[in-house]
Protein backbone atom coordinates (compact mmCIF):
# COMPACT_ATOMS: atom_id res chain seq x y z
CA UNK A 1 0.00 0.00 0.00
CA UNK A 2 1.06 3.49 -0.72
CA UNK A 3 0.39 6.15 2.04
CA UNK A 4 0.48 10.25 0.43
CA UNK A 5 2.07 12.39 3.59
CA UNK A 6 3.20 15.96 3.63
CA UNK A 7 7.18 15.18 2.43
CA UNK A 8 5.60 12.60 -0.24
CA UNK A 9 4.33 9.02 -0.12
CA UNK A 10 5.67 5.95 1.51
CA UNK A 11 5.49 2.03 0.35
CA UNK A 12 4.84 -0.85 2.15
CA UNK A 13 6.71 -4.26 0.76
CA UNK A 14 3.35 -5.39 -1.18
CA UNK A 15 3.96 -1.47 -3.19
CA UNK A 16 7.64 -2.18 -3.45
CA UNK A 17 7.33 -5.46 -5.08
CA UNK A 18 4.87 -4.19 -7.40
CA UNK A 19 7.55 -1.77 -8.52
CA UNK A 20 10.80 -3.60 -8.03
CA UNK A 21 11.31 -6.98 -10.39
CA UNK A 22 13.74 -8.73 -7.51
CA UNK A 23 12.01 -11.12 -4.97
CA UNK A 24 14.18 -13.37 -2.42
CA UNK A 25 16.63 -13.38 -1.79
CA UNK A 26 17.71 -10.33 -3.89
CA UNK A 27 14.85 -8.13 -3.26
CA UNK A 28 16.75 -5.89 -0.91
CA UNK A 29 14.38 -2.66 -0.07
CA UNK A 30 11.65 -3.73 3.03
CA UNK A 31 9.75 -0.11 3.15
CA UNK A 32 9.63 3.04 1.37
CA UNK A 33 9.70 5.88 4.60
CA UNK A 34 9.46 8.57 1.91
CA UNK A 35 9.48 9.21 -1.16
CA UNK A 36 9.39 12.74 -3.02
CA UNK A 37 9.59 12.82 -7.20
CA UNK A 38 12.09 14.16 -8.37
CA UNK A 39 14.23 14.61 -5.46
CA UNK A 40 14.92 11.92 -2.63
CA UNK A 41 13.67 8.46 -1.64
CA UNK A 42 14.69 7.30 1.79
CA UNK A 43 13.94 3.13 2.24
CA UNK A 44 14.89 0.85 5.38
CA UNK A 45 16.49 -2.84 5.08
CA UNK A 46 16.07 -5.02 8.43
CA UNK A 47 19.10 -6.92 8.71
CA UNK A 48 18.67 -10.19 10.24
CA UNK A 49 20.73 -13.17 11.10
CA UNK A 50 18.42 -15.17 8.31
CA UNK A 51 20.10 -13.78 5.52
CA UNK A 52 21.44 -16.15 2.88
CA UNK A 53 24.62 -14.91 2.86
CA UNK A 54 25.60 -14.94 6.29
CA UNK A 55 26.34 -18.36 6.45
CA UNK A 56 29.34 -17.95 4.24
CA UNK A 57 30.29 -14.24 4.69
CA UNK A 58 31.39 -15.01 7.35
CA UNK A 59 30.95 -17.64 9.92
CA UNK A 60 32.62 -16.50 12.64
CA UNK A 61 31.51 -12.63 12.35
CA UNK A 62 28.44 -12.40 10.07
CA UNK A 63 28.90 -9.35 7.92
CA UNK A 64 26.37 -7.88 5.19
CA UNK A 65 28.45 -7.45 1.88
CA UNK A 66 29.27 -4.46 0.80
CA UNK A 67 28.47 -5.03 -3.12
CA UNK A 68 24.70 -5.90 -1.04
CA UNK A 69 24.25 -2.63 0.34
CA UNK A 70 25.37 -1.31 -2.77
CA UNK A 71 22.67 -3.15 -4.57
CA UNK A 72 20.25 -1.93 -2.42
CA UNK A 73 20.90 2.13 -3.04
CA UNK A 74 20.68 1.15 -6.21
CA UNK A 75 17.14 -0.79 -5.90
CA UNK A 76 16.10 2.39 -4.21
CA UNK A 77 17.21 4.93 -7.20
CA UNK A 78 14.93 2.42 -9.26
CA UNK A 79 11.91 2.85 -7.23
CA UNK A 80 12.97 6.97 -7.23
CA UNK A 81 13.23 6.87 -10.48
CA UNK A 82 10.00 5.47 -11.71
CA UNK A 83 7.82 7.37 -8.95
CA UNK A 84 9.20 10.92 -10.63
CA UNK A 85 8.22 9.34 -13.61
CA UNK A 86 5.18 8.76 -12.59
CA UNK A 87 5.59 5.16 -14.36
CA UNK A 88 5.66 1.83 -13.20
CA UNK A 89 7.83 -0.98 -14.70
CA UNK A 90 6.22 -3.14 -17.75
CA UNK A 91 7.32 -6.60 -19.05
CA UNK A 92 9.78 -5.34 -21.61
CA UNK A 93 11.90 -2.46 -19.60
CA UNK A 94 14.31 -3.08 -17.01
CA UNK A 95 15.89 -0.60 -14.85
CA UNK A 96 19.61 -1.24 -14.88
CA UNK A 97 22.61 -0.60 -12.50
CA UNK A 98 25.06 0.68 -14.91
CA UNK A 99 27.82 2.63 -12.96
CA UNK A 100 29.26 3.53 -9.43
CA UNK A 101 31.70 5.92 -8.63
CA UNK A 102 33.89 7.15 -4.76
CA UNK A 103 32.19 3.73 -3.61
CA UNK A 104 33.33 4.16 0.33
CA UNK A 105 32.44 1.52 2.97
CA UNK A 106 32.75 2.85 6.42
CA UNK A 107 31.20 0.42 8.83
CA UNK A 108 30.51 -3.40 9.07
CA UNK A 109 26.71 -3.47 8.59
CA UNK A 110 25.87 -6.58 11.11
CA UNK A 111 22.56 -8.81 12.17
CA UNK A 112 20.26 -6.85 13.83
CA UNK A 113 20.61 -3.56 12.41
CA UNK A 114 18.53 -1.02 10.08
CA UNK A 115 19.91 -0.34 7.31
CA UNK A 116 18.74 3.50 6.14
CA UNK A 117 18.84 3.59 2.52
CA UNK A 118 19.27 7.52 1.14
CA UNK A 119 18.99 8.37 -2.44
CA UNK A 120 19.42 12.19 -3.71
CA UNK A 121 18.46 12.38 -7.50
CA UNK A 122 21.60 14.37 -8.97
CA UNK A 123 20.86 14.94 -12.87
CA UNK A 124 19.25 12.71 -15.46
CA UNK A 125 20.88 13.21 -19.15
CA UNK A 126 20.44 10.62 -21.96
CA UNK A 127 18.18 8.36 -20.55
CA UNK A 128 21.14 8.03 -17.77
CA UNK A 129 20.54 8.99 -13.96
CA UNK A 130 22.78 9.76 -11.44
CA UNK A 131 21.95 9.89 -7.84
CA UNK A 132 24.18 10.04 -4.90
CA UNK A 133 23.62 7.56 -2.00
CA UNK A 134 24.29 6.98 1.44
CA UNK A 135 23.16 3.99 3.48
CA UNK A 136 23.33 4.74 7.40
CA UNK A 137 22.66 2.53 10.91
CA UNK A 138 22.09 4.57 13.87
CA UNK A 139 22.14 7.50 12.07
CA UNK A 140 25.98 7.15 11.00
CA UNK A 141 27.16 6.52 7.30
CA UNK A 142 28.22 3.00 6.97
CA UNK A 143 28.19 2.48 3.00
CA UNK A 144 28.49 5.82 0.69
CA UNK A 145 28.64 6.23 -3.19
CA UNK A 146 27.17 8.07 -6.53
CA UNK A 147 24.84 5.84 -8.88
CA UNK A 148 23.81 5.88 -12.16
CA UNK A 149 21.35 3.80 -13.80
CA UNK A 150 19.29 3.44 -16.81
CA UNK A 151 16.21 1.75 -17.94
CA UNK A 152 16.17 -0.10 -20.96
CA UNK A 153 13.55 -2.01 -23.28
CA UNK A 154 14.29 -5.78 -24.08
CA UNK A 155 12.78 -8.04 -26.49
Amino acid sequence: MTEVNDTGFTMDIHAVMKQLPHRYPFLLIDRVIECVPGERLTAIKNVTINEPFFPGHFPHRPVMPGVLMLEALAQATGLLAFATLGAAPDDNTLYYFVGIDNARFKKPVEPGDQLVLKVELVRTVKGVWKFKGVAEVDGKPVTVAELMCAAREFQ
